[in-house]
């Protein structure tokens, strides 16, 4: 899979340290990945929810931290939308994605 743009990860690591190594292994899985559909993925990420709208969530850091994706599984593409704790995802309007 293609996963754009990693600067919002390392953007989040700088200010979240603790959340890096998570973030980082993510990324690396992705990345080397070739999930065909959400089934093959929740295979590798038991946690990944299907949100609507190509949209998938991920819990990164034992649930501390949110990683929202767009994944569009015909083209090998994962557009990063957000990453942030849990109280900023709680506000988050999946709309504005």
């Amino acid at each position: 899979m293609v996963v754009i743009s990693y600067k919002t990860i390392r953007e989040f690591a700088d200010r979240y340290p603790d959340s890096e190594d998570a973030l980082n292994n993510w990324y690396t899985i992705m990345g080397k990945s070739d999930f065909a559909n959400f089934n093959n993925l929740r295979k590798m990420f038991k946690s990944a929810d299907a949100v609507g709208n190509d949209l998938y969530v991920f819990n990164i850091r034992g649930n501390r931290y949110r990683l929202v994706v767009r994944i569009l599984f015909r083209v090998r593409t994962v557009y990063i939308k957000f990453v942030g704790t849990h109280s900023q995802y709680d506000r988050l309007k999946m709309n504005d994605l």
